[in-house]
């Protein structure tokens, strides 16, 4: 299988730190859009700021790197404006569910077309470790070096909640999932997210004495399971992945289309 056409690979080597998850991440995706066969032009990846958002520098499609927060914001104005295109969006936890909460939640409401990957590495890893929305009570962070005391948001739950047609987890350890997983997304109709559990050893690995990003890794792979895995209920500590929401709704761009036609109609004027 041929990726390189889809890498600018004159921008090579990456900035993520040894270890990191991320580049597991870009592989994953590439990979899953490989396996569609589609067109670089038939793309457009959206990115706001973070270790993350690096993600849309090294693919060689249409790609915005925008503000932080806002990438969500940016991508639904590409959708509306070129519903055939297919809009993906990586994001890292605090850029999709601190300052882009907002954004995420209303999206997904929406249910507009767009593919949102959602890296929870539970961190702020390019600005200098501070705690995220999904670092979790008793976690350290260079901002809380004392034990940070807020709860975390649950990704899946959150965006099921909101109204996301396409709900999935999975993690760096389970790349050949991830892949699959991405792939379903993007064929998705509607709002989709993909909540995908990365390690970052350099800042929330060793601020929590959590090992090496081999440790992390292992971590993955001995504390998840299918959704519905009997293991679930024995030991529910246990992460599940896979899809948790997979469901046909409206999708926001052809209702929106309706609503042109409707005001065309009443105008006395066709498209």
């Amino acid at each position: 299988m041929s990726v390189h056409k889809y890498l600018r690979e004159r921008f090579m080597p990456h900035i993520w730190c040894p270890g990191c998850g991320h580049g597991t991440v870009l592989n994953s995706l590439i990979r899953a859009i490989e396996a569609l066969g589609m067109s670089r032009n038939e793309i457009v990846m959206v990115s706001g700021i973070g270790c993350s958002s690096r993600i849309t520098g090294y693919v060689d499609v249409h790609t915005l790197h925008t503000l932080h927060g806002r990438a969500l914001a940016f991508a639904t104005g590409v959708k509306l404006s070129k519903p055939e295109l297919n809009v993906i969006v990586p994001m890292g936890d605090g850029d999709a569910l601190a300052i882009g909460g907002n954004h995420f939640i209303h999206a997904a409401r929406r249910n507009i077309a767009l593919t949102a990957l959602v890296m929870n590495n539970r961190i702020y890893g390019m600005t200098g470790g501070q705690y995220s929305p999904l670092s979790g009570y008793g976690t350290v962070a260079t901002t809380a070096p004392y034990a940070n005391i807020d709860p975390s948001f649950d990704v899946v739950a959150l965006a099921t909640a909101a109204g996301a047609g396409f709900v999935a987890r999975t993690t760096t350890y389970h790349a050949q999932e991830m892949t699959d997983l991405i792939r379903q997304a993007i064929l998705h109709d509607g709002f989709s997210v993909v909540e995908i559990l990365t390690q970052c050893p350099t800042y929330f690995g060793r601020k929590n004495k959590l090992g090496d990003a081999v440790d992390m890794l292992t971590f993955f792979k001995e504390n998840t399971v299918a959704v519905g895995a009997p293991s679930k209920q024995e030991h529910p500590h246990l992460i599940e992945r896979g899809i948790f929401v997979q469901k046909e709704k409206p999708e926001y761009c052809s209702e929106y289309d309706k609503i042109i036609q409707r005001a065309q109609s009443a105008a006395g004027t066709s498209r």
